[in-house]
């Protein structure tokens, strides 16, 4: 009874893939990885772009307030700035203060922002 004969054999239902349908299934998923992985990397470096503009957008409020109650820029770092005029401050740094100009600069990810002002355009190229 253990062994089966050769039409036992070829009239038994088998179930399971064979290789070359388990290949198969293997060349797919291997091209839609390749269409899905830089698509979601372009995405990423969009949302880095976007977040690291929206923290120097963020911070020049609480520079321009420090400026209106002192008359300088000098002084402005991100604690004074977080304890005095705007506690949700996060991410951006002040990098350099004059009597009459500044440069808030915010990294996210690979992507770094910054905005020289007073009257300056946020930018993702160079850096203060």
């Amino acid at each position: 009874m253990l062994s089966l004969t050769l039409q036992q054999w070829l009239v038994q239902d088998d179930e399971g893939f064979t290789l070359i349908e388990l290949l198969v299934v293997l060349v797919i998923i291997g091209i839609l990885l390749a269409i899905a992985v830089p698509s979601y990397l372009g995405f990423k470096d969009r949302a880095n772009k976007a977040a690291a503009k929206a923290n120097v957008r963020e911070a020049v409020p609480a520079v321009e307030a420090f400026y209106s109650d002192t008359g300088t820029y000098v002084g402005a770092n991100i604690a004074k700035l977080k304890g005095s005029y705007d506690a949700g401050i996060s991410v951006a740094t002040v990098m350099s203060q004059s009597t009459s100009g500044y440069c808030v600069q915010a990294v996210s990810g690979n992507q770094t922002a910054h905005r020289t002002g007073p009257s300056g355009a946020i930018t993702l190229t160079g850096s203060c």
